[in-house]
């Protein structure tokens, strides 16, 4: 029924002002139109729902009947109503985010505890991927992602400073293996892989005007970067991360860092959604919480 939702509100106030008058003036609209809607609304159904005389108007049979399942209904409509303004206005309610794990550990974590302090009727729901994905397609409401996998329609926040690759061993993996000088020497090593859904990941370097791509050549490839830590760990053989988080394994001599001259950095993580408009307060909090100081 066109406008059907809108006419049974309309019914509903009548029956309870017992005056077209009245009711027109709640609902700000004139006493003609009302009463052409309530007449289109018992045309519909096929039933008298409102008594009238010149005096007064009160429900009929029919149409008192019909507001014993309609006024719950109708509560029950407001009041979601209500809690959806109220997420308009109020940091609340769920937040679904996807992000890497690596992101996750970078940029999530550290702020967490401060987010659910601040805002304890936010529930985030946090999905992990190193894949680009579409928000809209997989009903998430915002990601996190390197800049350069962004799509340009996105509204996008930065919430890391910039990154650099690095390319790691542990002590044990060069005990018998020469260290290499240029990406070229890394034919004669263990790559491990790292595999997006789109395919494994070609190794990017640049020096100068320089810039090679080595397709790592290994014994095992994941898609998980913790795995891929953990095998370099293991004495595996080396492999391609984000240097920030192994800062310390490498400071520490768990990891040896090679090829340093030849990672470029590159733009960090960006936390990324599809518009301004009407933007809930709980996302408006997430990015808050998130974004990176200046």
């Amino acid at each position: 029924m066109k406008n059907g939702l809108g006419e049974l509100a309309a019914f509903a106030v009548v029956a309870e002002e017992r005056s077209f008058t009245r009711a027109a003036a709640r609902l700000g609209i004139s006493q003609s139109a009302l009463s052409h809607s309530m007449r289109g609304l018992e045309k519909r159904l096929g039933l008298q729902l409102l008594a009238r005389t010149t005096r007064s108007v009160s429900p009929t049979a029919a149409g008192t009947a019909l507001l014993q399942d309609l006024t719950p209904a109708l509560e029950r409509i407001e009041r979601s109503l209500a809690e959806a303004r109220k997420r308009r206005k109020s940091p609340t309610g769920r937040i679904r985010l996807i992000i890497p794990r690596t992101a996750t550990y970078m940029v999530l974590l550290p702020k967490l505890a401060r987010l659910a302090r601040t805002y304890p009727e936010i529930v985030l729901e946090v999905t992990s991927s190193n894949d680009p994905v579409d928000l809209v397609a997989g009903e998430y409401d915002a990601g996190v992602q390197i800049g350069e996998f962004i799509q340009r329609d996105m509204i996008a926040v930065r919430v890391s400073k910039d990154l650099r690759l690095a390319v790691v061993g542990s002590p044990e993996y060069f005990k018998t293996r020469k260290i290499p000088r240029t990406p070229r020497d890394l034919k004669d090593h263990a790559c491990i892989g790292f595999r997006f859904s789109s395919g494994i990941y070609r190794w990017e370097f640049e020096k100068g005007r320089k810039a090679l791509t080595v397709n790592p050549q290994g014994p095992v490839t994941f898609d998980d970067p913790d795995l891929v830590v953990q095998a370099v760990l293991n004495g595996v053989g080396i492999a391609t991360t984000v240097e920030q988080p192994l800062s310390e394994m490498i400071a520490k001599g768990r990891l040896v860092q090679v090829l340093r001259d030849w990672c470029p950095t590159f733009p960090g993580y960006f936390l990324y959604y599809p518009s301004r408009r009407n933007q809930p307060a709980a996302l408006a909090a997430l990015i808050n919480t998130l974004r990176l100081s200046d």
